[in-house]
């Protein structure tokens, strides 16, 4: 960065927050802040719990006077709650609770029992905002021990029910999700007899959120049944925060079409009875944002702008600032030229909301848009300036209102900005700080983003051992939050990409460097031409550097290395899938792919970084081994985009070849002389990143296609399911395919024939085009145990489980809907479907990371084996295929791989299906036995 830049930013820093830091504690050990969350019209720094208003009783005269004054309290507490003043909220409920006498002290001017459960399932809610969950168990305790045996009055169910509520909210922050599921079902149930709808709904919603953190999807649809079937018989009003909430649900689930559609029936139904619809388009402008529509987004936000200025004063006056903020985050990363009008409104707004964590947070996501690279190469001092403020703002505030969670939110910003402007003491002082105020309130969630920060910033500074040890934190902090990362409320939403998946490539990054290593790293913000060039020809001496001292490691401290390096990038591709599903959704026994009894198999594991390409390889009998190849990230990803488009082309295949030979160059030529020595037959890769959605059975070596050389199949690297042959099995199918034009898909003409040849080789049940519906393919699924189902129909894989799906007669069957019908007999299945074959289905077109849903298919249906393709192949070499492929699992002792590679040389060595894109799309995940 330049220095005049640096220099004022010394500058704002000392001005702006001498004073504010003096009231802090005192600066102590912390990682980039998660990118700024999408803002809704509900958003806060996490789930509230929502606070039923019943009053309490004051029934004589003699309670008349305290009554009042604890209905003040009471009131004093929800106004401070609703505005995110956690500690003053508290502070009110507090007094109510301790003022009550003891029941021997006997008096008419005691709250009623049912009054101070209800005061104290408050106070417990307070208490969750602020991290401190043994005093919230405590205040749900009192609560409980006062509610009566007999719910008998309209008041106890209720009061009830606001008790259970804040009990699951409990639990499911303490990651007891089963336990909170159960006690907001029981919370509902007490709210369907109150005709509390509004709360009702939200308790869905919670309920929606647990089900789907347990994998429960059939439990998820219903309760959306639940949601929607309770709609139709209410009021307009009620039904336009109905459909607003089951847009909100939908989104959970990562279904944004029907997210979309219902917050349009919202929409509709609040213009024709002129109610705000600020909220709605604010809703509609995240859903576009999470379908990557830039401009609808930008569209729907500044409706929503309009509409909440156009509507009654104080009716959504936090609203106009959500859409502005989220406005301000897509175009500091999109169009960051056109910021400064919004930050000149963001100014004039964000102070006149109410004071309390939203205003705070509007003040940390405004400074987080504007600390970005591009921000900050443009020397946008005026916007740079103003950050700066908000955050001064943000701290001063936090500590004002005693708000400990946002104080470590605002001060762990401020550091990032430090990061941002090099000065590497300044912010890992204030980063350090950060984290031991997270770490107070036992905050995992701002924990691992602050060690992941402290990281870099010693990376930066050269102290590499001490940044290894932080980044170890940071990976075991995601580890032990992997359910609330996938399933955080949408007011707190993670950006995998930004601020998930870096923590565990940058830590597989320092594993595999030399021990010796202590270099300092290159500037990843370059701010100039020269900047740039420098940066670069650091990096690439640095990497002969690293090839040079590899040898000189201490051989057993090397293997411990590649041994973690290896379960870190696997459990990188555990994440990835989670975040896909949008859910903790993988439990099947983890197996060791190093105890597999297969002696002529090699597992490889290639791991994209910025600036090489390393390579784990795991031969029989021996320890790991490393390869590295110094090929930039960008030039690694383009030659593989270039290779995947040439071989999709027939009659291109000189092209073709060269690029393949290139990519062999990097993976396999290392390797190749220990593969030859090691006897090897089989390469089992456990792809990362873009090459997942290219096939490695075309690398071309110059002479032979890597097929011709090994058998080859895909690792989730995971889990296996027990690897063995098919042989052990009895090999008998369930067929099922369409050949005629559905739901706007073409007809497969020769799907007929490829099942009828099936059929001649296996023992199997057929089902084809009327007959193959939803319903009759969860039948034969849960009614006859076949080890092997074979789909031939069309589907697609893609980045986005909402676009995964495999086309029925009745309709497209979405990824979870598909992995659910396959496990509805795993109750009464003696063993797991063994081979799942997917015929005519293929990876989303220009979706650089489709292949996620292909592995997902693959891992969450429990099938040991799931055969697929690429991209869409021509149906009559399909039909050879198929045909080849049943032959050759027919002999004993030939593994899948095997019959994959028999029956990809048949169409290989045949003049008509020669070119790769007929053959090389076949890809084989999971057991390749």
């Amino acid at each position: 960065m330049r220095r005049p830049l640096k220099q004022l930013l010394c500058l704002l820093f000392g001005v702006f927050l001498a004073g504010v830091l003096s009231r802090g504690s005192a600066l102590s050990s912390m990682p980039v802040l998660a990118a700024a969350p999408v803002l809704s019209a509900k958003s806060t720094s996490s789930s509230l719990v929502a606070l039923d208003s019943t009053a309490p009783d004051s029934t004589t005269p003699d309670s008349i006077t305290q009554n009042l004054t604890a209905s003040a309290l009471i009131e004093q507490g929800r106004a401070a709650y609703n505005s995110q003043r956690f500690t003053d909220a508290v502070a009110a409920w507090s007094q109510v609770v301790s003022v009550q006498r003891p029941p021997e002290s006997a008096s008419s001017a005691q709250l009623a029992p049912l009054d101070q459960a209800l005061t104290l399932s408050y106070l417990s809610a307070a208490y969750q905002q602020l991290g401190q969950w043994e005093s919230a168990r405590s205040a749900l305790s009192q609560s409980q021990s006062l509610l009566p045996a007999r719910l008998d009055s309209v008041k106890a169910q209720q009061v009830s029910a606001q008790v259970h509520n804040a009990l699951g909210g409990l639990h499911f922050a303490l990651g007891e999700t089963q336990q909170a599921l159960e006690i907001w079902q029981v919370a509902a149930d007490l709210y369907a007899k109150t005709d509390a709808d509004s709360r009702y709904f939200n308790n869905l919603l919670n309920q929606i959120q647990a089900q789907q953190t347990l994998g429960y999807y059939h439990q998820v649809r219903r309760t959306i049944d639940r949601l929607e079937q309770r709609l139709s018989t209410q009021s307009a009003v009620v039904q336009i925060q109905g459909y607003q909430r089951l847009g909100q649900a939908y989104r959970l689930t990562g279904d944004l079409t029907k997210a979309q559609a219902s917050l349009q029936t919202a929409l509709d139904l609040a213009q024709t009875a002129a109610y705000p619809t600020a909220p709605i388009l604010l809703e509609r402008g995240n859903i576009a944002q999470a379908e990557g529509d830039t401009s609808t987004a930008l569209e729907f936000y500044q409706q929503a702008i309009a509409s909440s200025q156009s509507s009654s004063p104080g009716t959504h006056p936090d609203i106009q600032v959500k859409a502005q903020l989220n406005q301000l985050k897509l175009l500091a990363e999109t169009e960051p030229t056109a910021v400064s009008p919004i930050v000149a409104s963001l100014s004039l707004d964000i102070p006149k909301m109410t004071p309390g964590r939203s205003q705070i947070y509007a003040y940390i996501h405004a400074s987080q848009s504007l600390f970005k690279p591009s921000l900050f190469q443009r020397e946008s001092a005026a916007e740079i300036t103003t950050g700066v403020r908000w955050l001064a703002q943000a701290i001063q505030q936090s500590i004002e209102l005693q708000d400990s969670r946002a104080e470590s939110y605002a001060k762990g910003a401020l550091g990032h900005a430090y990061e941002l402007s090099q000065q590497w003491a300044d912010a890992q002082a204030m980063t350090e700080e950060a984290l031991r105020i997270a770490q107070a309130i036992n905050a995992s969630d701002i924990v691992y983003q602050w060690q992941w920060q402290l990281g870099r910033l010693l990376k930066q500074q050269g102290q590499r051992d001490l940044a290894l040890q932080t980044y170890r934190e940071a990976f075991s902090t995601l580890q032990l939050l992997r359910q609330d990362i996938v399933t955080t409320s949408q007011d707190l939403q993670f950006s995998f990409r930004d601020s998930v998946e870096p923590v565990y490539r940058e830590l597989v990054d320092l594993l595999l460097q030399p021990t010796s290593e202590q270099l300092v790293g290159a500037d990843p913000y370059p701010q100039t031409k020269s900047e740039q060039i420098e940066s670069e020809q650091r990096q690439l001496e640095q990497t002969a550097i690293r090839q040079t001292k590899s040898q000189l490691a201490n051989p057993e401290q090397r293997q411990a290395r590649l041994v973690e390096a290896r379960k870190v990038i696997e459990s990188l591709q555990v994440a990835e899938l989670d975040n896909f599903f949008r859910t903790a959704c993988l439990e099947a026994q983890q197996v060791d792919l190093d105890q597999v009894e297969q002696t002529s198999a090699a597992i490889i594991y290639p791991i994209i970084l910025p600036d090489r390409l390393e390579m784990i390889v795991s031969l029989p009998n021996q320890p790991l081994q490393q390869y590295t190849t110094p090929v930039a990230q960008a030039k690694l990803e383009q030659t593989l985009i270039s290779w995947r488009q040439n071989i999709e082309k027939p009659f291109t295949a000189p092209e073709g070849k060269a690029l393949g030979q290139e990519i062999y160059s990097w993976l396999i030529e290392p390797m190749q002389t220990a593969l030859i020595e090691a006897d090897i037959k089989t390469l089992t890769f456990v792809l990362d990143g873009a090459l997942r959605n290219v096939p490695m059975a075309a690398l071309y070596d110059g002479e032979r296609y890597l097929i011709e050389q090994y058998a080859v199949a895909l690792s989730p690297g995971l889990q296996l399911l027990g690897p063995r042959s098919l042989q052990e099995t009895n090999e008998t199918a369930l067929l099922a395919g369409l050949t005629e034009s559905r739901h706007g898909f073409s007809p497969l003409l020769n799907v007929a024939d490829e099942l009828e040849t099936v059929q001649t080789l296996v023992d199997s049940n057929l089902l084809l085009n009327e007959s193959f519906t939803t319903e009759q393919l969860t039948q034969q699924v849960t009614q006859t145990e076949r080890p092997i189902i074979h789909l031939a129909t069309h589907g697609q894989f893609s980045s986005n489980a909402e676009d995964t799906f495999i086309l029925a007669w009745d309709r497209p069957i979405p990824v979870h809907e598909l992995s659910a019908l396959l496990r509805a007999g795993d109750d009464s299945r003696v063993e797991p479907i063994e081979l799942l074959v997917l015929s005519a289905c293929e990876t989303a077109n220009g979706d650089n990371r489709a292949a996620l849903g292909l592995a997902g298919v693959a891992l969450q249906s429990g099938t040991r084996s799931t055969l697929a393709s690429l991209w869409n192949l021509d149906d009559a070499s399909g039909a050879v295929f198929v045909q080849a492929f049943y032959r050759a699992i027919a002999p004993a002792n030939i593994t899948k791989a095997d019959a994959l590679r028999s029956a990809q040389l048949t169409l290989l060595k045949d003049p008509n299906y020669r070119h790769p894109i007929y053959w090389a799309a076949y890809v084989l995940v999971g057991n390749w036995l």
